[in-house]
């Protein structure tokens, strides 16, 4: 009873619910380009209040926190790909060949960077970490995504739209960070004062994001771009590669000897792939080719990766609060 609790508490029911309205309600037009201006605008927010909560100090660690980064780096670019070689003979008879390039695709792709550091504020990890492991793996993955691809399927791409992502990450990120950081010798105080409900900036930004990218996932055909049979396959595939990773992420984390705030920074900030840097990437890399069956697998594994993430992030958030709650620094 616990576990299905867990499983099914208020957040998580809001999850589906919001996963529902869009499978029967999906946002387009322009109703999709208000959405998504509101989840900028929940993002910006939400890097505000961290960069408002976070001490220079703690920005510090995060920052110099190398061995955390480098695990993050090595399971986004290097243990992903190789998962996807490796489990070739179980995916392709599952969902076939043209899904299983679009699952290397997803495999070479970086990790998505506002649910991750959303998770792990949420499940109070180490959250200047995870901000600079998710930033940072958006940047290299503009140029290490296309030459991984170019690698596992043979494909040659084009990076020329590579500007355009550091203007948006910097944009979304950067700049929303470093003001609160300015505003917070000023609201600091109000910030850590009430922290337990500005936790709703962080929900509410997951939310939006679901909402929207799976309001697109539906009208751009998910239901119906290819069979039920490897519809199914697909789902199967993308929660084992998923298991496996988040598996691996939380056992490297035990015996390189991380804190817990720490292990749950490498799990969420290790385990996830970017729809946001995916879907446009795919445009650039696979003009001309069957662009649908390549980021279909990619909008599933992200819908799946939001659900169970959201239940792990809400376990870890259910812990023992600490007596003294500081900013978690680098071991």
């Amino acid at each position: 009873m616990k576990s299905l609790r867990m499983l099914f508490d208020k957040f998580t029911l809001t999850l589906l619910s919001v996963v529902l309205i869009a499978t029967f309600l999906p946002c387009s037009g322009e109703g999709a380009v208000i959405f998504g201006w509101l989840t900028n605008l929940a993002i910006g927010l939400l890097f505000f209040l961290h960069g408002a909560k976070l001490s220079r100090e703690a920005i510090i660690a995060g920052a110099g926190h190398w061995r955390l980064h480098a695990l993050v780096f090595s399971c986004t670019f290097v243990m992903f790909p190789l998962l996807g070689m490796a489990l070739k003979p179980l995916f392709v008879p599952l969902v076939g060949n043209e899904l299983y390039l679009g699952l290397l695709y997803l495999c070479a792709l970086p990790a998505t960077v506002q649910s991750a550091i959303a998770f792990t504020s949420l499940a109070r990890g180490n959250v200047p970490a995870a901000i600079c492991s998710a930033a940072a793996s958006s940047l290299l993955g503009i140029f290490l995504t296309p030459l991984l691809v170019m690698f596992l399927l043979g494909a040659a791409g084009d990076t020329g739209s590579g500007l355009d992502a550091v203007l948006k990450i910097t944009l979304q990120l950067l700049v929303p960070f470093v003001a609160g950081q300015i505003a917070r010798r000023w609201i600091g105080a109000w910030v850590k004062k009430n922290a337990r409900w500005l936790k709703l900036v962080d929900q509410g930004s997951i939310l939006l994001v679901v909402y929207t990218a799976f309001s697109e996932a539906v009208i751009t055909g998910l239901w119906s771009s290819v069979s039920p049979q490897h519809l199914l396959g697909l789902f199967a595939a993308c929660a084992v590669l998923l298991a496996v990773v988040l598996l691996a992420t939380r056992l490297l984390g035990r015996v390189l000897g991380f804190s817990l705030e720490d292990r749950i920074t490498i799990l969420f900030a290790g385990s996830k792939k970017s729809l946001a840097t995916g879907v446009p990437m795919a445009q650039v890399l696979f003009v001309g080719s069957g662009i649908g069956a390549m980021i279909l697998p990619l909008m599933l594994f992200h819908q799946i990766q939001l659900m169970v993430c959201a239940v792990l992030a809400q376990r870890y958030a259910a812990r023992e609060q600490p007596l003294l709650d500081e900013p978690a620094a680098g071991s």
